[in-house]
């Protein structure tokens, strides 16, 4: 489908900020309201409506979505006091419209599942209500097959607003891996119904992930922008630089220097650096020289005059990025000169593999001599040399570490097309080195940010 054109968005002056005002306004209401609740649990319990206990909970959640942190212990607090509003509340409570739809949209903000199930179990409710019912439990459960069963037919553009953005986010997000351009429709209309809120930014935050595995470059880009514009704070922020990274590389020949530089522009000067390390460190081992090199240059060249020479972790990641080019005696030399002490127990671990990868590169290739006896030729070390396997740290001894990707195919058909032709030993060695980089690129991906 088409990139989102500006004219389809709804005008952030006119409804973003508003809603964000709102957000400041009643978060001090919603204090009063958690409270009141602690000192007379039984009294709000009986006097406050399932609906305006929700419409408090997406407030917060919208305040966390914007960056405030602070606000994690009141939405942990306001899920608590909603779960046990609707489980108190009778089958008359729900045929109030407003309180119905504040149970699935309880369920869509990080409820509990159980809860939602045992509460529209005892309400008599008409196939559409039940069917989102249903799929929203079978969602909430980790059962996408019948969630999409449940919900197929199902058009959020049909719901009240405040029901059809989150059911417009559910099935895009359930719809993302099998049916990408009909999960883009969804996300555009969950965002466009609930503008300035965490579905918004959940939407977004989606859309890029998409948009990186369909290649479509603008609208990546576009999507990018808009969450770095908003959302750059959020407490899922990770998941976007994760998905942002990939569709960088990914799309390398589509995607200018000049774009990229404008997105990152936007951030602040860490995570501007954090990005272009991590861009650098994937471009480096997948051989795109010149997107490496720009990443690299733009990591340590920093911010207002402030480059990041200094820094042992931007020393480390850019080395990374050049360990495989010519200049391994430069990369030598500035591994060596990075501070331990400075860095993180998985960075240590990283520069340990980081400067084996650089001593296998140097070493002395193995000489050849000829067995008389057998009239064969064996390739022997000039000396014991090091293994790369046993001299690096365990990747699986790094908590949470994935195991080391394989040596890819191109290599090992070298290693194996024709056994009658003896191996050569400098194949051996680059396989071996890009093995290693594949280890480094493993611990990389979890090292702290």
């Amino acid at each position: 489908m088409g990139v989102l054109k500006p004219t389809t968005r709804i005008d952030p002056s006119k409804t973003i900020i508003p809603r964000r005002i709102e957000i400041q306004a009643l978060l001090c209401g919603f204090a009063a309201l958690v409270f009141t609740a602690v000192a007379t649990p039984g009294r709000a319990a009986e006097t406050l409506q399932p609906y305006q206990m929700v419409r408090s909970l997406q407030l917060v959640q919208d305040r966390i979505a914007a960056g405030d942190h602070a606000a994690l212990p009141m939405q942990a607090k306001l899920l608590e006091m909603v779960d046990a509003r609707l489980r108190s509340a009778t089958p008359e409570t729900f045929k109030e419209p407003k309180n119905f739809r504040a149970l699935l949209v309880y369920g869509m903000s990080g409820g509990n599942p159980v809860t939602v199930q045992a509460t529209a179990s005892r309400l008599e409710l008409e196939p559409q209500d039940q069917a989102i019912a249903g799929g929203i439990v079978a969602y909430l459960n980790g059962r996408p097959a019948a969630a999409i069963e449940a919900l197929d037919a199902v058009d959020p553009r049909r719901l009240p607003a405040d029901l059809g953005a989150f059911v417009a986010l559910v099935k895009g997000s359930l719809l993302a891996a099998e049916r990408p351009v009909e999960a883009l429709a969804l996300l555009d209309q969950a965002r466009l119904l609930s503008p300035g809120t965490l579905v918004e930014e959940a939407a977004l935050r989606r859309s890029v992930a998409i948009d990186a595995r369909q290649a479509d470059a603008a609208r990546f880009a576009l999507a990018s922008t808009q969450y770095v514009e908003r959302y750059l704070y959020s407490p899922y922020a990770s998941q976007f630089a994760d998905a942002f990274v990939s569709g960088v590389i990914a799309m390398h020949g589509a995607i200018s220097q000049d774009r990229l530089a404008d997105i990152t522009s936007m951030m602040d000067a860490e995570r501007e650096k954090v990005i272009y390390l991590r861009i650098a460190r994937r471009a480096a081992i997948d051989g795109l020289a010149d997107l490496s090199a720009f990443a690299s240059a733009k990591a340590e060249q920093g911010r207002d005059g402030k480059a990041n020479d200094d820094d042992p972790r931007a020393q480390l990641y850019a080395s990374l990025s050049t360990v495989t080019s010519a200049t391994v005696d430069t990369v030598r030399e500035k591994l060596k000169a990075i501070d331990r002490d400075q860095l993180s127990e998985n960075d240590r671990s990283l520069l340990d593999a980081a400067r084996a990868v650089v001593r296998e590169m140097v070493a002395t290739p193995p000489s050849a001599k000829t067995d008389p006896a057998a009239g064969q030729t064996e390739t022997v070390a000039p000396g014991k040399q090091a293994s790369v396997e046993t001299d690096l740290p365990p990747v699986e001894g790094i908590a949470g570490e994935a195991p080391a990707a394989p040596v890819p195919a191109s290599v090992a058909t070298a290693e194996t097309k024709d056994a009658a032709v003896a191996p050569d030993p400098t194949d051996k060695a680059i396989a071996a080195t890009r093995h290693t980089l594949d280890s480094i690129d493993q611990m990389l991906g979890v090292s702290p940010q």
